[in-house]
């Protein structure tokens, strides 16, 4: 069963990417590239911003992850509860 999506939720979504995007490639330009005096990358430059993108993209699965136990632990949480307070004493 798929899930519609109203187009302005999907617009939002789309402003939210771009501006995460937006974000990783500034601080990863920032904090890697610092010859401006070709037009080359170089290789040092490069790797970082590689390793920089990895690190991002390894930070949010960890923190999906994370979030996916989290709410997976209060619906349990609430799923028990429920089933105590639906139990005749």
């Amino acid at each position: 069963m798929a899930v519609q999506v109203s187009e302005s939720d999907q617009i939002k979504q789309f402003k939210e990417f771009l501006g995460t995007y937006n974000k990783l490639t500034e601080n990863c330009f920032m904090d890697c590239v610092k010859d401006f005096t070709t037009r080359d990358v170089k290789p040092d430059e490069s790797s970082c911003s590689e390793s920089c993108l990895q690190k991002y993209l390894k930070m949010t699965q960890r923190i999906s992850m994370r979030f996916q136990e989290y709410h997976i632990q209060q619906n349990e949480a609430l799923a028990a509860k429920a089933g105590l307070l639906g139990q005749p004493r």
